[in-house]
């Protein structure tokens, strides 16, 4: 008996702003992006329990989100251009011209629903058909250029369905992404941007001042010279033998944890439901692992930090980066999580409090690496701060929302939970047999604290 294919696509559209909505813009990438620009592309998804038919998606979900996308694209061009890579010295921007778009497309899936938006280990490459890809960089003797955002909405018969998001990284941080969703989500309930225009927050394209010294820094950090001929789109595909879990950290364990963080540290000058979190997740990876030395780091909005200060709806990259690095030996156990916690308040209060501001500086961070290079490296995607469970297009918040990019390089993810913003949500990829021993550790823990 033939099996199905896991995913039909349904339509492939290309979706532009109205016509005559938007003049040929462009946006110069300026320090703050340029890190970002050989990273993974970011991918995420919002999962949606709705039982439709599929004529009433092809009837109904299907027209708003392109209705609304079209509409909230000419207030958020960058989304609808392409990243220009120059050669050298020029610096790459974001251009948008006339007539272009966005890859949307529609598909319907036979995966299990309920399944997918579960907490429990799922095989992570089950979560590759319901990103979409970017477009591939078109290469001339002027320029490469690379298209930055793309959207799938996938079906699933009578449970649901999803919408899977795919931008390069240049093109803005969690914040940026989470105006922009703010503003999609607000023209598909209305119908159009009456409302948006009057209660919501236009993106603001000024540019930071510029920083020669961090931007040749950063320039050189991800070898611009050769960038226009190098790049290519990186992506996840299976089989793989990786697992994505979903951990959930209450209010109460959070407390508990900074109590005993308090109590075996009193001096420690920064200890918040962040810090101790990311201390506890470490300490738990630390444990799956047989390793010499692990490097954990997240980034810090630099937006209010700036001097003067930036407009929160500031769009692009303004992030800063914090970084501890310790040998896994010391990582295990409850003492490993309090050394972790005191790592990681370090590192946040020196930078916080750093007289040159929170901007990473190259020169300091070159001796990182100065005891070696770790064989972890774990990052945080997302931030509690932005409450992406809201992201309701007018059928109901998500079920369930995932970053799926952290299969990249092996980040953790970490959102505000949809029950309660208190609480802590946060997404871990392993290795199946490296999952074990997680969650062994991270559930028996948690019996220490409560």
């Amino acid at each position: 008996m033939a099996s199905h294919p896991i995913l039909t696509v349904l339509e492939q559209s290309q979706v532009s702003p109205p016509p005559a909505t938007v003049d040929d813009k462009s946006l110069p990438l300026i320090y703050f992006d340029f890190f970002w620009l050989c990273n993974p592309p970011v991918h995420n998804i919002f999962f949606y329990e709705l039982p439709l038919s599929k004529t009433e998606f092809l009837e109904t979900i299907v027209p708003s989100l392109k209705n609304s996308l079209s509409i909230t694209l000419q207030h958020f061009f960058p989304f609808v251009g392409n990243l220009f890579i120059y050669p050298n010295p020029k610096k790459p921007e974001i251009r948008y011209v006339e007539g272009d778009s966005v890859a949307v497309t529609f598909a319907e899936c036979n995966l299990d629903f309920d399944d997918l938006t579960g907490n429990h280990p799922r095989d992570c490459d089950k979560f590759y058909h319901l990103i979409p890809l970017l477009g591939q960089p078109v290469k001339t003797s002027d320029y490469t250029k690379l298209p930055i955002f793309a959207v799938q909405v996938t079906f699933f018969p009578n449970r649901g369905f999803s919408i899977g998001m795919t931008n390069h990284h240049t093109l803005g941080d969690a914040s940026t992404r989470f105006c922009f969703l703010k503003a999609w989500i607000s023209i598909a309930r209305s119908g159009s941007d009456e409302s948006f225009l009057s209660n919501g927050t236009l993106p603001i394209y000024d540019r930071v001042e510029e920083n020669p010294k961090a931007a040749d820094g950063l320039l050189k950090f991800v070898k611009y010279e050769t960038l226009k001929e190098d790049y290519e789109h990186q992506t996840l595909s299976g089989p793989t033998d990786k697992v994505r879990a979903t951990f959930v950290l209450t209010r109460n364990v959070l407390n508990q944890l900074k109590k005993s963080v308090s109590t075996e540290l009193p001096t420690l000058a920064y200890v918040s439901s962040f810090t101790v979190a990311c201390a506890y997740v470490w300490s738990n990876i630390a444990t799956s692992r047989n390793d010499d030395l692990q490097m954990f780091g997240f980034t810090i909005d630099c937006r209010a930090r700036l001097n003067p200060p930036v407009p929160a709806n500031y769009f692009g990259n303004c992030l800063s980066g914090c970084f501890a690095l310790e040998k896994t030996t010391m990582l295990t156990g409850k003492e490993g999580f309090i050394n972790a916690a005191k790592l990681l308040g370090e590192s946040l209060h020196k930078t916080l409090t750093n007289k040159k501001g929170a901007l990473l500086d190259l020169e300091s961070e070159s001796d990182l690496f100065a005891d070696g290079v770790p064989s972890t490296m774990i990052g945080v995607a997302g931030t509690p701060k932005l409450k992406f469970y809201d992201i309701d297009f007018g059928w109901g918040k998500p079920k369930k929302v995932e970053t799926v990019s952290i299969d990249y390089n092996g980040s953790i993810s970490m959102n505000a939970c949809k029950e309660s913003y208190d609480d802590l949500e946060i997404g871990v990829c392993l290795p199946a047999a490296e999952m074990k021993t997680f969650i062994h550790t991270f559930q028996g823990g948690l019996q220490t604290y409560v």
